[in-house]
């Protein structure tokens, strides 16, 4: 079982020419709603691939009874969820150029409840974007934690990050969230790197690169026609847990988050094109061979 802890929440995703300067602005050229949260997108894409999975996370009153409730249970998703009646399932408002770049806000709405919960003892939980607090005391309870920060990061404090840093086996970042992981804490790439068992960091179309045993690993992308890359870090994470827990190397896990990713980002919303094991696995032969057992 893989506990995911985090967001539950709406994705307003916009496209624009480009992001504007501040005190400017930008024409929308197409938006949608989509089903997302950091936390959530990781648990549907679990799911996805046959995963056994529970989300922890905050829901509004207008979560129950939705299309939303509806999709997490047809995918087998199990719900741990503080409610919060009076507010709003969180919802993001996110805008992508033409170059790929990205802007969010976010309403955290009953994601605020996280800072006043119990967070529970979990035997392998990973932590996506949530309350800094709450997620330091689930990893200080956990047996096996790996972690995320995602845009949160800047809500961080030294801390925090400290305290994460201490009890977690495997961090995932991007190249954004590392940097500012570094400028917080006034330390090294390689310094982090080396207070956590595996640390894994995505580079956008770049590919990831993977630190474990002292070894450094580079993963290729898989070439696809990017549509929109929200999700593609989620995606990732729900692709190598999934692998992870089955016993398959952390390279291979690797891997697999680089095929899964490849998927969502061939269409616009986070859950909205999640590959199963079997189309995961038909990628996997054409770009690295035959996947194997663990």
């Amino acid at each position: 079982m893989i506990h995911v802890v985090g967001h539950t929440a709406i994705d307003h995703i916009s496209k624009v020419a480009h992001l504007p300067e501040k005190n400017c602005s930008t024409h929308i050229t197409d938006r949608q709603i989509y089903f997302g949260g950091g936390a959530a997108n990781i648990a549907a894409g679990i799911a996805m691939l046959g995963g056994d999975t529970t989300l922890i996370s905050c829901v509004g009153g207008d979560f129950y009874g939705s299309d939303y409730d509806a999709w997490m249970e047809k995918l087998g998703v199990r719900q741990q969820f503080f409610e919060v009646p009076e507010a709003h399932t969180p919802t993001a408002f996110m805008f992508t150029d033409e170059a790929g770049d990205q802007m969010t806000f976010f309403e955290w709405g009953a994601s605020k409840v996280f800072a006043q919960s119990e967070p529970p003892a979990l035997p392998f939980v990973h932590m996506a974007t949530a309350d800094p607090e709450f997620n330091c005391r689930v990893a200080e309870k956990s047996e096996f934690a790996s972690f995320d920060p995602g845009q949160d990061v800047f809500w961080y404090t030294k801390e925090q990050l400290d305290s994460i840093l201490g009890n977690i086996d495997i961090l995932f970042a991007n190249q954004h969230e590392i940097e500012h992981m570094c400028r917080t804490l006034g330390t090294s790439r390689d310094s982090i790197v080396s207070r956590v068992t595996m640390a894994i960091f995505t580079m956008s179309g770049d590919g990831s690169t993977l630190y474990t045993g002292g070894k450094e690993h580079f993963i290729p992308v898989v070439p696809v026609t990017l549509s929109d890359p929200t999700g593609a870090g989620d995606s990732y994470r729900a692709g190598f847990l999934t692998a992870y827990v089955q016993g398959y190397s952390p390279l291979t896990c690797c891997r697999i988050g680089t095929v899964t990713a490849s998927f969502v980002v061939e269409h616009v919303g986070c859950q909205t094109h999640l590959p199963t094991w079997t189309q995961m696995t038909e990628r996997y032969r054409q770009h690295f061979g035959d996947l194997g057992k663990p």
